[in-house]
């Protein structure tokens, strides 16, 4: 499959047929078309080239690596930095012990970073400049266009370092996704040059065929995971639950809960169209592979518009765009005179057929090839599981995530439940009278009255967290104990985190609390939206008892973690 279609794009035949003759004289009649053609003017680009396409894949690649670097740069430091909810250097150290002490091929093997080899005696600092190096690089290829392999694999490399460091808050699957998508990316480039038509360096088709191969996987994985797991899919209920349950609801969310029960199951039979049909449009020729591409954003729009997925279906949009040619995607650039349109189209008309390539065009032609071979030996793994019964998402099978098996919503939580946490200045949490004040975070349910927030493709990794551990205990997820300490400390760092706190301005709880409630989402136009209510809410029971700083210290020491407040 990754092999169909020659490496390197060639032109088309009519194009062949406008290029000079070796005696230097045009084709019959190309003079007089020269002088009648408005200045400025120019053919529309054939089809089957993709040199467009390539740029506009680079740029979507860069904007979501801003993102990413973005996300990373604002809350790295309150979760992983050296005073974060979980210190990646104290990781390291336990991974840097498990392999004897030493900084070896298998330690590297097993955490790909290179924060290895840098200084960690300011751990904060290194992870704001590897944060800022990436949003450089990537904001440079994102307005200009311009990108080469050297650019790229950097890019790769920052990200991939900080991944491997993140443990569980960079654990979700549009994290690997990224990841192999970037490193197509690399490929997609030259070597060296920064021009945005590198005439000697085509968009290779092999390429081309590992993004389409990767958005195949995306949405057949997607789709064979619903239909192996949650029975909802298949009695088309699910749903029903979904647009109330997922992790982070916005407003449209909250009308959509509420449409009629057909309209819910017509989703369903959409969803499974999409992700178990159409990828199979992309080996069905031109036509068919467009609609596939098209049917894929416009999918991936609607699930924007309906939720707060991180930058997830922005990053599934990427390689559908290798289903586009230059021909269909003309439309996104100027034909404004020295436009990269025109200068397209130049090239084309100027492009002799070579009696032999050079040396560097053989060497990448033979890079290309093998790299079609290393995507369809690490596809292998990848085919097995989706094949599986037993399959599984969301799973590297090499640590440096260069293909991926994808899926999500295996499963649809019928009820909404979250995590409250609640302080009071009460020097005894038991007393009745205790008032217990609420901390409000940036997106997740909260408060009734708040209502939900608009945020993809920014992501709240401390939101998305807090509602897997909703469903869990505070044992599986010992990080909420530490975020308790910090709040009893009143620490700017984690409270940067947060959207209110009831104690700014004063003293500092004596405990914190966690309370685990339902949430659903109230009735449009009901009494309780005409109050103000955007949810509903019935509480459960606690779900960490009451803590303070002074209880909370051997706790922290057991697991080496500085002490909140401290120096």
């Amino acid at each position: 499959m990754l092999a169909a279609g020659s490496d390197m794009a060639a032109p088309s035949p009519a194009l062949r047929q406008r290029q000079k003759r070796p005696g230097g004289s045009a084709g019959p009649g190309a003079p007089e078309r020269a002088a009648a053609e408005p200045a400025g003017s120019e053919a529309e680009p054939p089809q089957g080239t993709f040199w467009l396409t390539r740029i506009v894949l680079l740029r979507s690649i860069a904007l979501l690596y801003f993102v990413a670097f973005l996300v990373a740069y604002h809350q790295n430091k309150q979760l992983i930095g050296e005073k974060g909810l979980l210190p990646c250097k104290l990781y390291l150290q336990d991974v840097k012990r498990y392999f004897k002490g030493k900084i070896n091929l298998d330690a590297l093997s097993y955490a790909p970073t290179i924060i290895w080899f840098l200084d960690w005696s300011d751990m904060d600092s290194i992870l704001d400049y590897l944060s800022l190096l990436g949003l450089a690089a990537s904001a440079f290829v994102l307005l200009s266009g311009c990108a080469n392999m050297v650019l790229m694999a950097g890019l790769w490399l920052l990200y991939l370092s900080l991944v491997n460091v993140g443990q569980i808050w960079y654990s979700f699957g549009w994290e690997s996704q990224l990841l192999e998508t970037g490193f197509l990316g690399i490929f997609l480039c030259p070597l060296w040059s920064l021009s945005r038509l590198p005439q000697r360096s085509p968009p290779s088709r092999v390429v081309l065929w590992g993004f389409r191969w990767l958005i195949f996987r995306i949405m057949l994985g997607a789709g064979l995971i619903k239909i192996r797991g949650d029975p909802c899919w298949r009695d088309l209920t699910c749903m029903d639950y979904h647009y109330e349950t997922q992790p982070v609801p916005n407003p449209i969310a909250y009308f959509m809960h509420r449409s009629p029960w057909w309209f819910h199951r017509f989703e369903v039979l959409v969803n499974h169209f999409i992700e178990l049909v159409v990828p199979f449009f992309l080996f069905l020729g031109r036509r068919m592979c467009l609609l596939h591409g098209l049917l894929q954003i416009l999918f991936q729009v609607l699930l924007i518009l309906s939720g707060n997925l991180s930058f997830l279906n922005w990053l599934t949009m990427v390689p559908s765009l290798a289903c586009f040619d230059d021909r269909s995607l003309s439309f996104l650039f100027s034909r404004r005179p020295g436009g990269v349109r025109q200068r397209l189209a130049r090239m084309q008309l100027q492009q002799a057929p070579e009696k032999q390539l050079p040396l560097g065009c053989r060497l990448r032609r033979v890079v290309n090839l093998s790299f079609g071979l290393l995507i369809a030996y690490l596809s292998i793994p990848v085919v097995l599981n989706l094949l599986s019964s037993s399959q599984v998402m969301n799973t590297s099978f090499t640590p440096l995530r260069i293909v991926n098996t994808y899926g999500a919503f295996g499963s649809i939580t019928k009820e909404r439940t979250e995590v409250v946490l609640q302080g009071t200045a009460s020097l005894d949490p038991k007393d009745p009278a205790a008032v217990w004040e609420e901390f409000e975070f940036k997106c997740k349910p909260g408060a009734l009255g708040r209502r939900p927030c608009f945020i993809s493709p920014y992501h709240y990794r401390l939101d998305w967290l807090m509602w897997f551990a909703a469903f869990q205990t505070y044992e599986q997820n010992e990080w909420i104990i530490h975020l308790a300490g910090k709040l009893l400390a009143q620490e700017e760092q984690a409270l940067s985190l947060l959207a209110t706190n009831p104690f700014a301005g004063r003293e500092p709880p004596r405990w914190v609390r966690g309370e685990h409630f339902q949430y659903r989402f109230s009735r449009p136009g009901g009494r309780h939206a005409a109050r103000g209510s955007w949810w509903l809410r019935r509480r459960l029971g606690p779900y960490f008892p009451p803590v303070n700083l002074q209880g909370l210290k051997k706790f922290y020491e057991a697991r080496s973690w500085p002490y909140p407040g401290g120096n």
